[in-house]
């Protein structure tokens, strides 16, 4: 028996033009995009559809679109039969993991993460803070030319992606450092992304404390199916974890490779990953190879996308 997870990418997965077909196909995808516009008070498929993409770029709007837009397509899948068995999102994605569990209501996810945007944009002064991507490195060797680079400021590893691909964050001069430090220990890559601030790493320490204030006012509701969490690679234990486990995130490093190693672990065969771009599918094809796990990889961002996947997993 084949066993589901739905994934939801994270920030930077964003194009414009991202929904257009399903909302205009699919009648639910419309209600979704109907509910996100009410929710944060303005028109969601004027800036998903036409942008402009400085717009679309802005993290607090950024949040909201690609969370809309993984909802309307997941809901759509569903209508169709296609439901999951599991779900896991990266960093924002986990939000869309929490409403498709029916643990946060569609309408206040999306309000929230709005909020959650413009909080982790306002944590750093723009300049102060950056992220690097190490390519081809493991984690100890990381772990030594952090230990380094800490001497000039705040640096963390943030995202734990897949083998060899791990994301830092901190500090510039230290961000740069920690990249140099890395090449000289054996790193093949070590590039610093072009990110407006340093999510993931303590520097943000204050959105997540603004987030809980933001969350003391949103209902939490049951699990339908298990959610793996992004701060500690584990299951959500229940509902009474949700909040807190989401104000940690916004600081902590996201556990993507261990959330994915725990779902193969756990029989899952195939992953369906929801929304803009591919990436989460390329780190997924990555760990699998690594624990040496045949698994179907699909993605949903379009009409003909969407399709392939309801002929192929239908009655699965």
């Amino acid at each position: 028996m084949s066993k589901i997870a739905f994934v939801f990418p994270g920030q930077g997965a964003q194009y414009v033009g991202m929904g257009k077909d399903i909302v205009e196909n699919f009648e639910i995808a419309d209600e979704i995009f109907g509910i996100a516009s009410k929710a944060v008070g303005y028109d969601m498929k004027k800036l998903c559809f036409e942008g402009p993409e400085e717009e679309l770029k802005k993290t607090e709007n950024t949040q909201p679109a690609i969370l809309t837009t993984c909802i309307a397509m997941a809901k759509v899948l569903e209508q169709k039969g296609i439901k999951p068995d599991v779900t896991a999102g990266l960093s924002l994605g986990e939000y869309a993991s929490l409403v498709i569990a029916g643990v946060l209501e569609f309408a206040d996810a999306v309000a929230l993460v709005k909020k959650r945007g413009k909080y982790m944009q306002e944590a750093v002064p723009l300049g102060k803070g950056t992220m690097a991507a190490i390519l081809g490195m493991e984690r100890e060797d990381l772990d030594k030319a952090l230990e380094k680079a800490k001497s000039y400021g705040i640096v963390e590893a943030a995202n734990f992606n897949s083998p060899g691909q791990i994301v830092i964050s901190g500090e510039v001069e230290a961000v740069e450092k920690a990249c140099a430090f890395a090449k000289e220990l054996g790193a093949l890559k070590a590039v610093i992304l072009p990110v407006s601030a340093p999510f993931h790493c303590s520097m943000l320490i204050p959105a997540g404390e603004k987030l809980s204030l933001a969350l003391a006012h949103t209902p939490i509701h049951d699990f339908n199916i298990p959610v793996i969490a992004n701060a500690n690679a584990d299951y959500y234990r229940d509902r009474s974890v949700v909040k807190e486990l989401l104000v940690e995130q916004v600081s902590k490093s996201v556990l993507w490779e261990d959330t994915v190693a725990r779902m193969l672990a756990d029989g899952v065969d195939i992953f369906v990953e929801i929304g803009p771009g591919k990436s989460l599918s390329q780190f997924i094809k990555k760990i699998g190879k690594k624990f040496k796990k045949d698994v179907n990889i699909y993605n949903v961002e379009d009409r003909e996308s969407l399709d392939n996947v309801i002929a192929n997993l239908s009655g699965k």
